[in-house]
């Protein structure tokens, strides 16, 4: 008996490895889908702006706020979007056909605005604006769905806390950053990361269109 359990044993650890494998071969194709849709450096300077007058120490309470907030929300979603599709009788393809949409909207208003004029600013600001929607918004939330349906929910969920490392890093140090590439550095980033998102958004809208018609 025990070598078959190990025989067993062995199967179960290769489908396993095989499994885990697959999730990391997948991480670059949902990191930066997730990368362009937070767009941090559109974030930037709002959040420069917002805590340019703080001390050190309520800098890095909103910058913990903000992550953990944007986290919470991210997970939350991914956690019961399925459940209010089955209950909306909407499907994966109708969600990337109206995702798209919004993605392509959001992304045509940032390239013909100035980045900082797109949202306004009101309420708690560690977690709104900044956590919700100015790190994670109808883009992010939308792109993870998306993702989630195409390479799985664990590279996605990894990448989503890889991205979150980023935008904290990127508060960390955003006065550096902000110095280092100039202001008009950063609007043409973030220019770049629009035409991005829009490429995405038109990319969603062709596949859902092509999975109802071909009935996949």
């Amino acid at each position: 008996m025990k070598p078959a359990e190990n025989v067993f044993d062995l199967i179960r650890d290769s489908n396993y490895n095989l499994s885990m494998l697959e999730a990391l071969e997948n991480i670059p194709m949902t990191f930066i889908p997730i990368l362009v849709a937070m767009d941090v450096f559109a974030v930037l300077p709002i959040f420069v702006s917002f805590t340019s007058d703080l001390t050190d120490a309520d800098r890095n309470m909103i910058i913990r706020q903000s992550i953990i907030t944007a986290l919470a929300v991210g997970l939350a979603f991914v956690a019961v979007g399925e459940v209010v599709f089955s209950i909306l009788g909407i499907t994966v393809d109708d969600f990337k056909i109206a995702g798209g949409l919004v993605l392509l909207v959001i992304a045509v208003l940032d390239l013909i605005r100035y980045g900082g004029e797109r949202r306004k600013i009101e309420g708690t600001i560690g977690v709104v604006p900044i956590g919700v929607p100015l790190i994670v918004g109808p883009a992010v939330l939308t792109t993870l769905i998306v993702l989630i349906d195409h390479y799985g929910l664990t590279p996605t969920i990894i990448s989503l806390v890889l991205n979150l490392l980023i935008v904290w890093a990127s508060f960390v140090h955003a006065e550096k950053i902000t110095r280092l590439i100039g202001k008009n550095g950063i609007i043409a980033i973030s220019k770049v990361m629009a035409i991005l998102l829009a490429s995405i958004a038109v990319m969603m809208i062709r596949l859902g269109v092509e999975h109802l018609i071909t009935g996949r």
